[in-house]
Protein backbone atom coordinates (compact mmCIF):
# COMPACT_ATOMS: atom_id res chain seq x y z
CA UNK A 1 0.00 0.00 0.00
CA UNK A 2 3.31 2.26 0.74
CA UNK A 3 4.62 1.71 -2.41
CA UNK A 4 1.29 2.66 -4.54
CA UNK A 5 0.88 5.84 -2.59
CA UNK A 6 4.21 6.55 -3.66
CA UNK A 7 3.84 5.68 -7.08
CA UNK A 8 0.82 7.95 -7.01
CA UNK A 9 3.03 10.94 -5.52
CA UNK A 10 5.52 10.49 -7.59
CA UNK A 11 2.71 11.03 -10.79
CA UNK A 12 1.32 13.79 -9.10
CA UNK A 13 4.53 15.56 -8.77
CA UNK A 14 5.85 15.17 -12.56
CA UNK A 15 3.01 16.48 -13.95
CA UNK A 16 2.09 19.49 -11.96
CA UNK A 17 -1.09 21.21 -12.13
CA UNK A 18 -1.11 24.28 -14.55
CA UNK A 19 -0.52 27.70 -12.40
CA UNK A 20 1.36 26.08 -9.58
CA UNK A 21 4.06 27.85 -7.83
CA UNK A 22 7.25 26.23 -7.71
CA UNK A 23 9.10 27.03 -4.59
CA UNK A 24 12.73 25.67 -3.42
CA UNK A 25 12.71 23.70 -0.87
CA UNK A 26 15.17 20.85 0.63
CA UNK A 27 14.93 17.27 2.18
CA UNK A 28 17.48 16.16 4.43
CA UNK A 29 18.02 12.82 6.39
CA UNK A 30 19.82 11.80 9.16
CA UNK A 31 22.16 10.39 9.80
CA UNK A 32 23.43 11.00 6.55
CA UNK A 33 25.35 7.77 7.21
CA UNK A 34 23.53 4.92 8.49
CA UNK A 35 25.96 1.58 9.78
CA UNK A 36 23.67 -0.75 12.45
CA UNK A 37 25.40 -4.02 13.49
CA UNK A 38 23.38 -6.79 12.20
CA UNK A 39 19.98 -7.90 14.09
CA UNK A 40 19.68 -4.10 15.82
CA UNK A 41 17.59 -1.63 15.69
CA UNK A 42 18.25 2.64 13.77
CA UNK A 43 16.91 5.66 14.18
CA UNK A 44 15.62 7.66 11.47
CA UNK A 45 15.07 11.04 11.07
CA UNK A 46 13.46 13.00 8.00
CA UNK A 47 12.82 16.43 7.44
CA UNK A 48 12.28 19.36 5.20
CA UNK A 49 13.22 23.31 4.58
CA UNK A 50 9.44 23.49 3.55
CA UNK A 51 7.50 25.73 5.65
CA UNK A 52 4.09 24.42 5.16
CA UNK A 53 4.86 20.65 3.50
CA UNK A 54 2.69 18.25 2.10
CA UNK A 55 2.98 14.88 2.93
CA UNK A 56 6.19 13.07 3.86
CA UNK A 57 8.23 10.14 4.91
CA UNK A 58 10.01 7.14 4.15
CA UNK A 59 10.12 4.59 1.59
CA UNK A 60 11.87 0.70 2.65
CA UNK A 61 11.68 -2.82 2.93
CA UNK A 62 12.73 -2.81 6.25
CA UNK A 63 9.54 -2.96 9.52
CA UNK A 64 9.73 0.84 10.17
CA UNK A 65 8.04 2.43 13.04
CA UNK A 66 6.62 6.43 12.99
CA UNK A 67 7.97 7.13 16.62
CA UNK A 68 7.69 11.06 16.41
CA UNK A 69 7.08 14.24 14.48
CA UNK A 70 6.95 17.85 14.25
CA UNK A 71 5.94 20.55 11.03
CA UNK A 72 8.90 19.79 9.08
CA UNK A 73 10.32 16.32 9.93
CA UNK A 74 9.64 12.91 10.81
CA UNK A 75 10.97 10.20 13.29
CA UNK A 76 11.13 6.80 12.52
CA UNK A 77 12.57 3.39 13.70
CA UNK A 78 13.71 0.55 12.11
CA UNK A 79 14.34 -2.95 13.61
CA UNK A 80 16.81 -5.54 13.62
CA UNK A 81 18.30 -4.62 10.25
CA UNK A 82 20.12 -7.77 8.70
CA UNK A 83 20.87 -6.38 4.98
CA UNK A 84 21.98 -3.89 3.84
CA UNK A 85 19.24 -0.94 1.88
CA UNK A 86 18.88 1.88 0.56
CA UNK A 87 15.76 4.14 2.60
CA UNK A 88 14.21 7.05 0.75
CA UNK A 89 13.27 10.10 2.59
CA UNK A 90 10.39 12.24 0.69
CA UNK A 91 8.79 15.73 1.80
CA UNK A 92 6.52 17.49 -0.74
CA UNK A 93 5.85 21.66 -0.91
CA UNK A 94 3.58 23.38 -2.80
CA UNK A 95 2.94 20.23 -5.10
CA UNK A 96 6.63 19.50 -5.76
CA UNK A 97 7.85 16.52 -4.16
CA UNK A 98 11.76 16.04 -3.47
CA UNK A 99 13.75 13.09 -1.81
CA UNK A 100 17.04 12.05 -0.74
CA UNK A 101 18.37 8.31 -0.39
CA UNK A 102 20.60 6.82 2.78
CA UNK A 103 22.51 3.59 2.11
CA UNK A 104 22.52 1.62 4.88
CA UNK A 105 25.12 -0.92 5.87
CA UNK A 106 24.77 -3.89 7.76
CA UNK A 107 28.08 -4.89 9.76
CA UNK A 108 29.16 -8.15 11.64
CA UNK A 109 32.59 -8.12 13.66
CA UNK A 110 34.04 -11.21 13.70
CA UNK A 111 33.39 -12.62 16.80
CA UNK A 112 34.55 -15.68 16.41
CA UNK A 113 38.05 -16.50 14.77
CA UNK A 114 38.62 -20.19 14.11
CA UNK A 115 42.63 -21.59 13.91
CA UNK A 116 42.86 -25.49 12.95
CA UNK A 117 46.29 -26.61 12.90
CA UNK A 118 45.92 -30.50 11.30
CA UNK A 119 47.73 -32.08 12.54
CA UNK A 120 48.25 -31.34 15.54
CA UNK A 121 51.56 -33.57 16.33
CA UNK A 122 53.88 -33.51 13.11
CA UNK A 123 56.52 -35.72 12.16
CA UNK A 124 59.31 -34.17 11.42
CA UNK A 125 60.10 -32.43 7.74
CA UNK A 126 56.58 -33.92 7.22
CA UNK A 127 54.01 -31.32 5.68
CA UNK A 128 51.45 -29.12 8.35
CA UNK A 129 48.73 -27.07 6.96
CA UNK A 130 47.39 -23.79 9.19
CA UNK A 131 43.94 -22.96 8.74
CA UNK A 132 41.71 -19.82 9.72
CA UNK A 133 38.27 -19.00 8.83
CA UNK A 134 35.50 -16.62 10.36
CA UNK A 135 32.19 -18.38 9.96
CA UNK A 136 29.84 -15.02 10.40
CA UNK A 137 31.29 -11.62 8.93
CA UNK A 138 30.08 -8.24 7.50
CA UNK A 139 30.84 -6.68 5.44
CA UNK A 140 33.33 -9.33 3.69
CA UNK A 141 35.05 -6.91 1.68
CA UNK A 142 36.61 -5.14 4.65
CA UNK A 143 37.83 -7.87 6.54
CA UNK A 144 41.56 -8.89 7.05
CA UNK A 145 42.88 -11.93 8.09
CA UNK A 146 46.41 -12.67 9.22
CA UNK A 147 48.35 -15.69 10.29
CA UNK A 148 50.51 -15.59 13.34
CA UNK A 149 54.01 -17.66 14.04
CA UNK A 150 54.64 -16.44 17.65
CA UNK A 151 54.93 -12.38 16.64
CA UNK A 152 55.61 -13.10 13.35
CA UNK A 153 53.24 -12.57 10.57
CA UNK A 154 53.33 -15.82 8.32
CA UNK A 155 50.12 -14.58 5.49
CA UNK A 156 47.86 -12.23 5.15
CA UNK A 157 44.97 -11.90 3.12
CA UNK A 158 42.31 -9.06 2.46
CA UNK A 159 38.36 -10.31 0.49
CA UNK A 160 38.43 -6.85 -0.78
CA UNK A 161 38.18 -7.71 -4.76
CA UNK A 162 36.32 -10.47 -4.31
CA UNK A 163 32.26 -11.54 -5.15
CA UNK A 164 31.31 -11.33 -1.84
CA UNK A 165 28.29 -13.80 -2.57
CA UNK A 166 30.68 -16.75 -3.29
CA UNK A 167 33.58 -16.01 -1.04
CA UNK A 168 34.22 -17.56 2.22
CA UNK A 169 36.46 -15.64 5.39
CA UNK A 170 39.17 -17.93 5.35
CA UNK A 171 42.88 -18.30 4.62
CA UNK A 172 44.84 -21.64 4.41
CA UNK A 173 49.00 -22.26 4.20
CA UNK A 174 51.41 -25.53 4.06
CA UNK A 175 54.26 -25.78 6.30
CA UNK A 176 57.40 -28.07 6.95
CA UNK A 177 57.93 -28.91 9.97
CA UNK A 178 61.34 -28.53 11.77
CA UNK A 179 62.44 -29.27 14.98
CA UNK A 180 62.71 -25.57 15.88
CA UNK A 181 59.06 -25.15 15.05
CA UNK A 182 58.05 -27.74 18.49
CA UNK A 183 55.94 -25.71 21.05
CA UNK A 184 55.62 -22.55 18.76
CA UNK A 185 52.18 -20.91 18.83
CA UNK A 186 50.54 -20.12 16.18
CA UNK A 187 46.93 -18.30 16.17
CA UNK A 188 45.19 -15.96 13.34
CA UNK A 189 44.26 -12.14 13.71
CA UNK A 190 40.86 -10.74 11.99
CA UNK A 191 40.35 -7.06 11.18
CA UNK A 192 36.77 -5.60 10.36
CA UNK A 193 37.72 -1.76 8.86
CA UNK A 194 34.45 0.24 8.65
CA UNK A 195 36.21 3.31 8.39
CA UNK A 196 34.47 3.57 4.67
CA UNK A 197 31.13 3.26 6.45
CA UNK A 198 31.99 5.94 9.38
CA UNK A 199 32.82 3.32 11.74
CA UNK A 200 36.31 1.96 13.08
CA UNK A 201 38.52 -1.11 13.08
CA UNK A 202 36.94 -3.52 14.62
CA UNK A 203 38.99 -6.71 15.46
CA UNK A 204 39.41 -10.33 17.08
CA UNK A 205 41.64 -13.51 17.35
CA UNK A 206 41.58 -17.14 17.61
CA UNK A 207 42.81 -18.82 20.55
CA UNK A 208 46.67 -19.86 20.20
CA UNK A 209 47.26 -23.22 18.85
CA UNK A 210 50.58 -25.16 19.96
CA UNK A 211 52.31 -27.20 17.04
CA UNK A 212 54.00 -30.06 18.18
CA UNK A 213 57.17 -31.74 15.85
CA UNK A 214 58.04 -35.34 16.85
CA UNK A 215 60.60 -37.82 15.54
CA UNK A 216 59.84 -41.57 16.00
CA UNK A 217 61.77 -43.24 13.04
CA UNK A 218 62.70 -46.99 15.57
CA UNK A 219 61.17 -49.82 17.46
CA UNK A 220 62.15 -50.11 21.43
CA UNK A 221 64.46 -52.41 22.42
CA UNK A 222 63.64 -54.46 25.72
CA UNK A 223 67.16 -55.61 27.68
CA UNK A 224 66.24 -58.62 29.68
CA UNK A 225 67.53 -62.40 30.59
CA UNK A 226 65.86 -65.02 28.80
CA UNK A 227 66.08 -66.80 32.36
CA UNK A 228 64.17 -65.53 35.39
CA UNK A 229 64.16 -66.72 38.97
CA UNK A 230 61.34 -67.59 40.65
CA UNK A 231 60.56 -64.80 42.97
CA UNK A 232 64.03 -63.29 42.84
CA UNK A 233 64.70 -59.69 41.49
CA UNK A 234 65.79 -58.82 37.94
CA UNK A 235 66.46 -55.68 36.43
CA UNK A 236 64.85 -55.05 32.69
CA UNK A 237 64.99 -52.31 30.54
CA UNK A 238 63.44 -50.59 27.75
CA UNK A 239 65.17 -48.32 25.71
CA UNK A 240 64.03 -46.26 22.44
CA UNK A 241 66.75 -43.99 20.06
CA UNK A 242 66.70 -41.32 17.74
CA UNK A 243 63.23 -40.02 19.16
CA UNK A 244 61.99 -36.50 19.75
CA UNK A 245 61.53 -35.08 22.14
CA UNK A 246 62.50 -37.97 24.22
CA UNK A 247 61.77 -36.60 27.65
CA UNK A 248 57.83 -36.87 26.62
CA UNK A 249 58.24 -40.52 25.90
CA UNK A 250 55.56 -42.73 27.60
CA UNK A 251 56.89 -46.28 28.45
CA UNK A 252 54.45 -49.21 29.95
CA UNK A 253 55.96 -52.72 30.72
CA UNK A 254 54.61 -55.74 31.43
CA UNK A 255 55.51 -59.02 32.67
CA UNK A 256 52.34 -61.17 31.29
CA UNK A 257 49.70 -59.55 32.78
CA UNK A 258 51.70 -57.77 35.62
CA UNK A 259 52.26 -54.39 34.72
CA UNK A 260 55.90 -53.04 35.86
CA UNK A 261 56.79 -49.91 37.88
CA UNK A 262 59.24 -47.85 36.12
CA UNK A 263 62.04 -44.83 36.50
CA UNK A 264 62.00 -42.88 33.01
CA UNK A 265 65.39 -41.22 31.85
CA UNK A 266 66.41 -39.31 28.81
CA UNK A 267 69.72 -38.02 27.38
CA UNK A 268 69.85 -36.37 24.10
CA UNK A 269 67.68 -38.09 21.69
CA UNK A 270 67.50 -41.50 23.77
CA UNK A 271 64.69 -42.44 26.44
CA UNK A 272 64.17 -45.71 28.58
CA UNK A 273 62.71 -46.95 31.14
CA UNK A 274 64.25 -49.23 33.86
CA UNK A 275 62.02 -51.57 36.61
CA UNK A 276 62.58 -54.50 38.59
CA UNK A 277 60.29 -57.62 37.98
CA UNK A 278 59.44 -60.66 39.97
CA UNK A 279 58.61 -63.72 38.40
CA UNK A 280 55.81 -65.58 40.92
CA UNK A 281 54.81 -68.13 38.23
CA UNK A 282 57.09 -70.97 36.59
CA UNK A 283 57.49 -71.30 32.84
CA UNK A 284 57.70 -68.98 29.39
CA UNK A 285 56.57 -66.37 29.82
CA UNK A 286 56.70 -62.72 27.82
CA UNK A 287 57.95 -59.10 28.75
CA UNK A 288 56.44 -56.34 26.64
CA UNK A 289 56.92 -52.54 26.03
CA UNK A 290 54.80 -50.37 24.93
CA UNK A 291 55.83 -46.53 23.52
CA UNK A 292 54.08 -43.98 22.68
CA UNK A 293 54.76 -40.54 21.96
CA UNK A 294 51.60 -37.97 20.63
CA UNK A 295 49.77 -40.44 18.04
CA UNK A 296 52.80 -42.68 17.72
CA UNK A 297 52.68 -46.32 19.69
CA UNK A 298 54.65 -49.17 19.42
CA UNK A 299 54.86 -52.63 21.02
CA UNK A 300 57.69 -54.84 21.70
CA UNK A 301 57.98 -58.56 22.92
CA UNK A 302 60.46 -60.74 24.57
CA UNK A 303 59.89 -64.03 25.53
CA UNK A 304 61.68 -65.39 28.87
CA UNK A 305 61.35 -68.15 31.15
CA UNK A 306 61.08 -68.64 34.67
CA UNK A 307 62.14 -71.05 36.71
CA UNK A 308 62.93 -72.61 40.16
CA UNK A 309 66.42 -73.70 41.59
CA UNK A 310 66.80 -72.64 45.30
CA UNK A 311 70.11 -73.06 46.83
CA UNK A 312 70.47 -76.92 47.52
CA UNK A 313 70.62 -78.19 51.50
CA UNK A 314 73.78 -78.47 53.06
CA UNK A 315 73.43 -80.63 56.18
CA UNK A 316 76.02 -81.40 59.13
CA UNK A 317 74.97 -83.69 61.60
CA UNK A 318 76.24 -81.48 64.83
CA UNK A 319 77.91 -77.83 64.30
CA UNK A 320 79.76 -77.84 67.74
CA UNK A 321 81.05 -81.62 68.13
CA UNK A 322 83.75 -82.36 70.65
CA UNK A 323 87.25 -83.12 68.63
CA UNK A 324 87.18 -86.92 67.83
CA UNK A 325 83.37 -86.86 67.46
CA UNK A 326 82.24 -88.69 64.18
CA UNK A 327 79.96 -86.51 62.83
CA UNK A 328 77.94 -86.97 58.78
CA UNK A 329 77.90 -84.15 56.49
CA UNK A 330 75.43 -84.13 54.05
CA UNK A 331 74.91 -82.10 50.42
CA UNK A 332 71.09 -82.43 49.19
CA UNK A 333 69.05 -80.77 46.12
CA UNK A 334 65.81 -78.74 47.16
CA UNK A 335 62.45 -80.74 46.73
CA UNK A 336 61.55 -77.73 44.85
CA UNK A 337 64.02 -77.84 42.16
CA UNK A 338 63.14 -79.47 38.84
CA UNK A 339 64.68 -81.25 37.39
CA UNK A 340 66.54 -82.60 39.92
CA UNK A 341 70.16 -81.35 40.38
CA UNK A 342 73.56 -82.34 39.82
CA UNK A 343 75.57 -82.43 43.39
CA UNK A 344 79.03 -81.97 44.59
CA UNK A 345 80.03 -81.68 48.16
CA UNK A 346 83.86 -80.49 48.87
CA UNK A 347 86.17 -83.14 50.22
CA UNK A 348 83.44 -85.76 49.57
CA UNK A 349 85.44 -88.85 47.57
CA UNK A 350 82.96 -89.20 44.72
CA UNK A 351 80.37 -87.27 42.83
CA UNK A 352 77.03 -89.33 43.73
CA UNK A 353 75.11 -90.32 40.38
CA UNK A 354 72.44 -87.26 39.58
CA UNK A 355 69.24 -87.07 42.13
CA UNK A 356 71.53 -88.67 45.13
CA UNK A 357 72.83 -87.24 47.75
CA UNK A 358 76.38 -86.70 48.22
CA UNK A 359 78.09 -87.11 52.19
CA UNK A 360 80.54 -87.55 54.16
CA UNK A 361 82.10 -89.42 57.15
CA UNK A 362 84.21 -86.97 59.50
CA UNK A 363 86.01 -87.59 62.77
CA UNK A 364 86.96 -84.04 63.95
CA UNK A 365 90.17 -82.82 64.93
CA UNK A 366 91.32 -79.26 66.59
CA UNK A 367 92.48 -78.19 62.93
CA UNK A 368 88.88 -79.11 61.68
CA UNK A 369 87.73 -75.50 63.98
CA UNK A 370 86.54 -72.68 61.51
CA UNK A 371 86.79 -74.96 58.53
CA UNK A 372 84.26 -74.85 55.58
CA UNK A 373 82.13 -77.05 53.70
CA UNK A 374 80.33 -76.11 50.94
CA UNK A 375 77.43 -78.08 48.79
CA UNK A 376 77.14 -77.42 44.84
CA UNK A 377 74.43 -77.88 42.65
CA UNK A 378 74.58 -77.58 38.99
CA UNK A 379 71.34 -77.83 36.93
CA UNK A 380 70.58 -77.09 32.91
CA UNK A 381 67.72 -74.86 32.21
CA UNK A 382 66.99 -74.19 28.44
CA UNK A 383 70.24 -74.84 27.36
CA UNK A 384 72.42 -73.31 30.11
CA UNK A 385 74.14 -74.23 33.01
CA UNK A 386 73.65 -73.08 36.22
CA UNK A 387 74.79 -73.84 39.79
CA UNK A 388 74.15 -72.30 43.54
CA UNK A 389 76.49 -73.31 46.48
CA UNK A 390 75.48 -73.40 50.09
CA UNK A 391 78.80 -73.28 52.49
CA UNK A 392 78.16 -73.94 56.16
CA UNK A 393 81.23 -73.44 58.60
CA UNK A 394 82.29 -76.45 61.37
CA UNK A 395 83.14 -75.22 64.98
CA UNK A 396 84.92 -77.97 66.54
CA UNK A 397 85.10 -77.50 70.76
CA UNK A 398 88.70 -78.63 72.65
CA UNK A 399 89.87 -78.01 75.90
CA UNK A 400 92.05 -74.50 76.45
CA UNK A 401 96.17 -75.35 76.05
CA UNK A 402 98.86 -73.49 76.75
CA UNK A 403 101.79 -73.98 74.29
CA UNK A 404 105.57 -72.83 74.22
CA UNK A 405 104.92 -71.34 70.80
CA UNK A 406 102.45 -68.56 72.35
CA UNK A 407 102.66 -68.91 75.93
CA UNK A 408 106.69 -69.17 76.59
CA UNK A 409 107.61 -70.71 79.70
CA UNK A 410 110.62 -68.66 80.13
CA UNK A 411 111.07 -64.78 79.26
CA UNK A 412 113.00 -62.00 79.34
CA UNK A 413 112.14 -58.52 79.79
CA UNK A 414 114.58 -55.66 79.24
CA UNK A 415 114.57 -53.17 82.30
CA UNK A 416 112.72 -50.05 81.45
CA UNK A 417 111.14 -50.88 78.46
CA UNK A 418 107.24 -51.98 77.59
CA UNK A 419 106.40 -55.09 77.99
CA UNK A 420 103.49 -57.73 77.93
CA UNK A 421 103.18 -60.74 79.51
CA UNK A 422 103.24 -63.21 76.20
CA UNK A 423 100.70 -65.78 76.46
CA UNK A 424 97.98 -66.59 73.92
CA UNK A 425 95.63 -69.52 74.42
CA UNK A 426 93.94 -72.16 72.53
CA UNK A 427 90.86 -73.65 73.00
CA UNK A 428 87.49 -73.01 71.63
CA UNK A 429 85.05 -72.03 73.07
CA UNK A 430 87.51 -68.99 73.24
CA UNK A 431 89.43 -69.47 76.76
CA UNK A 432 89.82 -66.89 78.83
CA UNK A 433 92.94 -66.16 80.43
CA UNK A 434 93.73 -64.63 84.14
CA UNK A 435 97.55 -64.62 85.54
CA UNK A 436 98.43 -63.87 88.87
CA UNK A 437 102.04 -62.79 90.34
CA UNK A 438 102.83 -63.48 93.97
CA UNK A 439 98.90 -63.94 94.60
CA UNK A 440 97.81 -60.88 92.59
CA UNK A 441 95.41 -61.31 89.64
CA UNK A 442 98.29 -59.32 87.01
CA UNK A 443 96.75 -57.64 84.03
CA UNK A 444 98.68 -58.94 81.58
CA UNK A 445 96.84 -56.70 78.49
CA UNK A 446 98.19 -53.70 79.61
CA UNK A 447 102.11 -52.63 78.19
CA UNK A 448 104.49 -51.66 81.46
CA UNK A 449 107.83 -50.00 82.23
CA UNK A 450 109.87 -53.50 83.34
CA UNK A 451 111.58 -53.21 86.84
CA UNK A 452 113.38 -55.69 88.35
CA UNK A 453 110.27 -55.62 90.79
CA UNK A 454 108.57 -57.54 87.59
CA UNK A 455 110.92 -60.69 88.12
CA UNK A 456 109.28 -64.25 89.36
CA UNK A 457 106.94 -66.71 88.37
CA UNK A 458 103.66 -65.77 86.85
CA UNK A 459 100.84 -68.46 86.90
CA UNK A 460 98.53 -67.99 84.02
CA UNK A 461 95.15 -70.24 84.05
CA UNK A 462 93.19 -70.66 80.71
CA UNK A 463 89.55 -71.93 80.99
CA UNK A 464 86.57 -72.27 78.66
CA UNK A 465 83.58 -74.53 79.52
CA UNK A 466 85.39 -78.09 78.80
CA UNK A 467 87.57 -77.26 81.34
CA UNK A 468 90.86 -75.74 82.12
CA UNK A 469 94.66 -75.72 81.99
CA UNK A 470 97.75 -73.56 84.01
CA UNK A 471 101.50 -72.82 83.79
CA UNK A 472 103.98 -71.31 85.19
CA UNK A 473 105.82 -68.45 83.58
CA UNK A 474 109.51 -66.99 84.99
CA UNK A 475 109.88 -63.90 83.96
CA UNK A 476 113.83 -62.58 84.26
CA UNK A 477 114.16 -58.63 84.12
CA UNK A 478 117.62 -57.52 82.85
CA UNK A 479 119.18 -54.36 82.55
CA UNK A 480 120.51 -53.01 79.25
CA UNK A 481 123.72 -53.46 79.69
CA UNK A 482 123.48 -57.07 81.07
CA UNK A 483 121.15 -57.50 78.12
CA UNK A 484 124.24 -56.26 75.58
CA UNK A 485 126.64 -58.29 77.77
CA UNK A 486 124.89 -61.52 77.76
CA UNK A 487 124.24 -61.09 74.24
CA UNK A 488 128.22 -61.08 74.11
CA UNK A 489 128.71 -63.49 75.64
CA UNK A 490 126.68 -65.63 74.11
CA UNK A 491 128.18 -64.86 70.67
CA UNK A 492 131.51 -65.50 71.98
CA UNK A 493 130.34 -68.84 73.40
CA UNK A 494 128.75 -69.70 69.95
CA UNK A 495 132.39 -68.71 68.01
CA UNK A 496 134.11 -71.16 70.80
CA UNK A 497 131.78 -73.81 70.70
CA UNK A 498 131.98 -73.16 66.72
CA UNK A 499 136.04 -73.74 66.58
CA UNK A 500 136.42 -76.26 68.92
CA UNK A 501 133.93 -78.41 66.87
CA UNK A 502 135.81 -77.12 63.82
CA UNK A 503 139.32 -78.64 65.61
CA UNK A 504 137.77 -81.92 66.90
CA UNK A 505 136.86 -82.83 63.55
CA UNK A 506 139.93 -82.38 62.05
CA UNK A 507 142.35 -83.78 64.45
CA UNK A 508 139.58 -86.68 64.07
CA UNK A 509 139.88 -86.22 59.94
CA UNK A 510 143.67 -86.30 60.26
CA UNK A 511 144.58 -89.80 62.00
CA UNK A 512 142.35 -91.45 59.77
CA UNK A 513 144.18 -90.17 56.89
CA UNK A 514 147.53 -91.50 57.96
CA UNK A 515 146.23 -94.70 59.18
CA UNK A 516 145.00 -94.93 55.51
CA UNK A 517 148.08 -94.13 54.17
CA UNK A 518 149.88 -96.62 56.22
CA UNK A 519 146.96 -99.56 55.70
CA UNK A 520 148.75 -100.74 52.77
CA UNK A 521 152.18 -101.37 54.55
CA UNK A 522 151.31 -102.75 57.54
CA UNK A 523 149.24 -105.63 55.28
CA UNK A 524 152.16 -106.46 53.30
CA UNK A 525 154.20 -107.01 56.62
CA UNK A 526 151.10 -108.87 57.94
CA UNK A 527 151.57 -111.43 54.96
CA UNK A 528 155.20 -111.84 54.92
CA UNK A 529 154.80 -112.80 58.86
CA UNK A 530 152.11 -114.90 58.19
CA UNK A 531 153.96 -116.72 55.02
CA UNK A 532 156.67 -117.28 57.68
CA UNK A 533 155.14 -119.03 59.82
CA UNK A 534 153.21 -121.12 57.52
CA UNK A 535 156.72 -122.11 56.55
CA UNK A 536 157.90 -123.03 59.70
CA UNK A 537 154.50 -125.31 60.69
CA UNK A 538 155.56 -127.07 57.05
CA UNK A 539 159.29 -127.65 58.14
CA UNK A 540 157.94 -128.71 61.19
CA UNK A 541 155.59 -131.52 59.88
CA UNK A 542 158.18 -132.81 57.61
CA UNK A 543 160.77 -133.42 60.16
CA UNK A 544 158.22 -135.62 61.97
CA UNK A 545 157.46 -137.95 59.11
CA UNK A 546 161.11 -137.77 58.46
CA UNK A 547 160.68 -136.37 54.63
Amino acid sequence: MEMLLFCVWALLALNPGPGATEEIFEVSIWPDQALVKLGQSLMINCSTTCPDPGPGGIETYLKKTQVDKGPQWKEFLLEDVTENSVLQCFFSCAGIQKDTSLDITVYQPPEQVILELQPAWVAMDEAFTVKCHVPSVAPLENLTLTLLQGNQELHRKDFMNLAVASQRAEITINVKAQREDDRCNFSCRAELDLSSHGGGLLHSSSAIKVLRIFEFSESPQIWVSSLLEIGMAEAVSCELARVFPAREVMFHMFLGDQELSLFVSWKGDTAWANATVRAMETGDQELSCLVSLGPMEQKTREPVHVYSFPPPILEIEELYPLAGTDINVTCLGHVLTSPSPTLRLKGAPDLPAPGEPAWLLLTTREEDNGRNFSCEASLEVQGQRLSKTTAVQLHVLYKPRLEESDCPGNQTWVKGTEQLLACVPKGNPTPTLVCTWNGVIFNFEVPRKATQNHTGTYCCTASNQLGSVSKDIAVIVRGLDEGISSTIFVIIIVALGVGVITIALYLNYRPCKIERRKLPYRQKEKNKEEESQFAVQQAEKCNAHNC
